[in-house]
């Protein structure tokens, strides 16, 4: 079967595919007929929040402790966000860190991992060892990456992740030393498979030329990051210091969130480590999740086309309204990088990255953008309570000003959510980890039929259909 005989026959297949879904529509009204009140009668807890909107508990960590908020007599009391990395405030980590003019992010790793800070001695040990451990097994990113080369980033991680299963010589052993072996080499190689992958993307859907840096073993992770995905393999130290702070922020965000939580499912199984990381992946992708940082950007650009002038409050906060009535953005009513499940005053990741964002801007040639973007985190709340009819805290999130820091180092917009990926694996490294070392339970939350239960009709009697006819 030739090219085109295989084309024509995948069209004919999606056309006999796109008249089931019809039929569905048609004849299947369940789907999509659960009635609101079931919620409130079962006291079920959709998307496993309250009816306040926290977080159902699902269990203990000691890993990452996110907070936004504290109950006061039963209800929800905002206050400023923090986020803890094994009890230690963040902000008092990056500023360790800029205070010595050193890069953070193994030191972040090793923390969140072994559960205490390294002295000198023991991170350099370890800065050495992740360095030695960033090199794929021999020619995988000729069989796993350029044989199925793929547009999408995440995509490929979470496929090339899975392949590493075949490359472990004990890949299903769940004992504490095999996971923290397992833990280490994903941590160093995420980003070598993240570059190799977008070098991929360029040369076979970009029409770039192919460009391979084998990874260094003399740099941080956030400089050998930028030394592989620049084909002159040249970086400037704020640039490195700041992709380095950003990791730092981005590695652990608490149990609860949708991409840790994955992992803890699935670790609860006794599954392996590939199969539980590569199902974070998918869903970091999510553009309510990771993905988030890509939809902001391209939201953000959508603003700047269509409002003239980017000083004046009025046009922005219209557009803001337009954007929530479904009348402009991807239409679904989101400006992305406002809310957050759990910060309400503020998420302490935005106020540090936003402080960075402001000093680059004004060395990147930014300032007009950098006055949107605080222009549009002033109103968007606004612009909200109007559109909406409800007067709710809400703060912007860590997406609003990563993409736009990421876009003025000039690091391409399908590299944000897999940074994002390179960052999150020492977090999903720890809960695999924790769950396994202190749950027993293979977690199964339950879920209420509202099916009416009917009789079996036999196949003789059942109505006819004619597909023709759809």
């Amino acid at each position: 079967m030739d090219k085109h005989e295989f084309m024509k026959m995948q069209s004919d297949m999606d056309k006999s595919i796109d008249k089931y879904i019809k039929l569905i529509h048609m004849r299947n009204t369940a789907w999509n007929s659960i009635p609101s009140h079931y919620y409130n009668e079962y006291n079920v807890k959709s998307g496993l929040r309250n009816a306040d909107g926290t977080g159902v508990l699902a269990g203990f960590t000691s890993i990452g402790e996110v907070h936004g908020y504290v109950m006061d007599e039963g209800n929800k009391a905002p206050v400023p966000g923090k986020l803890r990395y094994r009890g230690i405030d963040i902000e008092s980590i990056i500023d360790a860190c800029r205070n010595e003019r050193r890069f953070g992010f193994e030191e972040t790793a090793f923390l969140l991992i072994f559960g205490f800070l390294p002295d000198r001695d023991l991170l350099k040990g370890f800065t050495e060892l992740l360095a030695k451990k960033r090199r794929l097994p021999d020619e995988f990113t000729e069989d796993m990456i350029f044989k199925a080369p793929s547009k999408n980033i995440m995509n490929k991680l979470g496929r090339s992740v899975l392949a590493l299963y075949s490359y472990d010589d004990n890949p299903d052993d769940i004992s504490i030393a095999n996971l923290l072996r397992q833990s280490l080499d994903l941590i160093a190689r995420f980003p070598v498979l993240i570059a190799d992958a977008y070098s991929c993307k360029r040369h076979y859907f970009d029409g770039e030329s192919l460009v391979l840096h084998n990874p260094s073993t003399e740099l941080s992770a956030a400089e050998n990051f930028l030394y592989m995905i620049r084909p002159d393999k040249q970086f400037s130290r704020i640039e490195a210091e700041i992709l380095d702070l950003s990791m730092i922020l981005q590695a652990e965000h608490g149990g609860g969130n949708n991409s840790a939580f994955t992992v803890r499912v699935l670790s609860s199984t006794g599954t392996d480590t590939y199969s539980a990381i590569s199902a974070a992946v998918g869903s970091l992708k999510g553009p309510k999740h990771g993905g988030a940082n890509d939809k902001m950007l391209s939201q953000m650009k959508e603003i700047k086309e269509n409002v003239h002038n980017w000083a004046d409050d009025n046009e922005v906060m219209a557009y803001l309204k337009k954007i929530l009535n479904k009348e402009a953005g991807d239409g679904k009513g989101l400006i992305y990088g406002l809310g957050h499940a759990v910060y309400t005053i503020s998420d302490p990741r935005a106020k540090v990255l936003k402080e960075r964002a402001a000093q680059l801007a004004e060395i990147a040639g930014f300032e007009k953008e950098f006055d949107l973007y605080d222009r549009v985190e002033r109103l968007a709340p606004k612009a909200f309570a109007e559109v909406k009819g409800v007067e709710k805290d809400m703060c912007i999130n860590v997406d609003f000003y990563s993409g736009f820091v990421y876009q003025m180092l000039k690091l391409p917009q399908e590299l944000y959510t897999p940074i994002f990926a390179m960052s999150r694996i020492v977090g999903w490294s720890a809960h695999r980890i924790e769950e396994i070392m202190t749950n027993s339970k293979i977690i199964r939350p339950a879920y209420k039929s509202t099916v009416k239960r009917i009789g079996y009709t036999p196949i003789d009697e059942r109505e006819k259909i004619d597909l023709s006819r759809i």
